[in-house]
């Protein structure tokens, strides 16, 4: 169907140029809003563009700096690129890229740290400003301006929608048979307009394969050939396999007393060692027709899709090594029809995620003796990464899980504290917690029983008597007793942060 190039639509071929060209339509302060989720399907060649213009107005001693807003983490070819030659003024939602966060955390650079499912709802009700351009990442355009969306959803359909102007990447990188994987749902509206949305399984399709755009705001189109940022993952470690043994047992625990079906619950998994390993886990633990409704599809959910442990998977966007990204591409026609990528303020929508009942497996980087979780921040004010969609899912899933070792620099750090630094997760929203000396269930218990159940399960033996002692004198000290602290007391043990930091 496709020629060599694949912009078929004859009134768009005036509007191809080089990313140089795109980049000299953006403007010192404007607000661009860039296609890109967890490194996948971001554009590839006008960031690079436009960090070289942003320099070069800087030598030419004019400020240049743009209000970057994308899905979630992008690619250091986006983010390291602008940010390095301090392009970036303002970012939002996620970002997991160093030179972002150093600045961040030096207060060069604003960063808004949102609810992933928000987004879309912040830009349409203005609490973020105007948006100028968008610069989207597409696989290919129709004769009749359809564009075939890449390897990731994100905002993408937000962007389009609220952006001025917009400029398109055509990546002949991606695969064409992409092409009827994706869902793009254009029934989103604001209160009081909203209605129902007819998502009742993780399979269900809901909208349309293509995005579309009014011819006059298009700018320009940049043709690439480029591949996603695809880091491999290293083999799960034994701590990994601890974790992902303890949330296997509780599974089969929950099968038993009839709180879970067989089948599970549709999943959700954040990005990394644990859910690989708790995927694989799954994988060889005799477990057929299982489902996942998340944001990410991981190695894992490739290998569970192929042995038909998974018989659907529902994100915003890849996150694959290379060899599961040639194994996606050796056999899209089976992914394609198992497979189904949806922007993310679907993707992560609060209220279908409670309704589905979805089972959510995500990360800390602390947890303290009562439930609460920080996901975010180091010694409360230094942000690694961001929020992510860890909230739409642990607030509203059937069950929030949350994993972590219980050490981190070879043991110098607890990750089970009296009282967190920062809170991303409240004990309210956290059924869970899981690291390889055991699981806490949370759930029916005061804060004075999670106390001590996170302690004996949870905590690692070099810190379990230290933790007893300090909520055996809390509770002692009369200063309340519904969730005993001593406050100066709680906060020092941050001070190991200060000294070994987790950045």
């Amino acid at each position: 169907m496709f020629s060599e190039s694949r912009i078929l639509c004859p009134q768009l071929k005036n509007k191809v140029m080089s990313a140089e060209q795109a980049a000299a339509f953006i403007n010192d302060g404007d607000t661009v809003g860039m296609s890109g989720f967890t490194g996948a399907g971001y554009p590839k060649a006008l960031p690079g563009a436009l960090a070289k213009r942003a320099e070069a107005q800087r030598q030419a001693g004019n400020h240049f700096q743009i209000n970057l807003w994308t899905g979630a983490s992008t690619a250091p070819e986006l983010d390291g690129a602008l940010a390095a030659v301090d392009g970036i003024n303002m970012r939002l939602p996620f970002q997991s890229d160093p030179v972002c966060r150093k600045q961040i955390n030096n207060g060069q650079m604003h960063y808004i740290d949102i609810h992933l499912s928000e987004v879309s709802q912040y830009a349409w009700s203005g609490f973020l400003g105007k948006l100028d351009i968008a610069v989207i990442e597409v696989t290919a355009i129709h004769e009749d301006g359809r564009l075939v969306p890449s390897s990731s959803i994100g905002n993408n359909k937000t962007w389009i929608e609220q952006a001025d102007k917009i400029i398109l990447e055509v990546n002949s990188g991606q695969s064409l048979k992409l092409e009827g994987m994706h869902d793009i749902y254009y029934g989103t509206a604001l209160p009081p307009n909203r209605k129902p949305i007819m998502l009742t399984k993780a399979d269900d399709r809901i909208g349309d394969a293509y995005f579309t755009i009014p011819p006059e705001k298009l700018l320009a189109i940049v043709e690439t050939s480029a591949p996603d940022r695809n880091s491999p993952f290293t083999p799960p470690d034994a701590c990994s396999r601890q974790i992902a043994d303890h949330i296997l047992d509780f599974f089969r625990f929950e099968i038993q007393k009839g709180r879970l079906p067989k089948e599970l619950l549709p999943l959700q998994s954040g990005v990394g060692n644990i859910p690989n390993a708790v995927l694989e886990g799954l994988d060889t633990g005799g477990y057929k027709n299982l489902t996942a409704y998340t944001e990410v599809i991981q190695d894992g959910m490739l290998k569970m899709l192929k042995s038909g442990t998974l018989s659907v998977a529902s994100a915003t966007a890849f996150s694959l090594s290379p060899t599961a990204l040639d194994e996606l591409n050796k056999n899209m026609d089976f992914y394609r029809e198992k497979i189904i990528l949806r922007q993310q303020d679907i993707s992560n929508h609060p209220e279908i995620a409670r309704r589905l009942g979805v089972i959510a497996m995500n990360g800390l980087l602390e947890a303290d003796i009562y439930g609460n979780v920080n996901s975010t921040h180091v010694m409360g004010t230094r942000m690694m990464n961001g929020i992510g969609g860890s909230g739409d899912f642990a607030r509203n899933g059937y069950l929030s899980i949350f994993v972590t070792p219980s050490t981190a620099k070879n043991g110098a750090i607890s990750s089970i504290v009296p009282m967190v630094s920062h809170v991303d997760h409240t004990e309210h929203d956290v059924k869970v917690i899981v690291t390889e000396q055991g699981l806490a269930d949370l759930r029916g218990l005061s804060p004075r029983q999670r106390a001590k159940v996170i302690i004996d399960k949870c905590a690692h033996p070099d810190y379990r008597d230290r933790l007893h002692d300090y909520f055996e004198r809390a509770c002692a000290s009369a200063r309340g007793m519904h969730t005993p602290h001593i406050l100066g007391e709680a906060l020092s043990w941050h001070e190991n942060y200060e000294q070994f930091g987790k950045m």
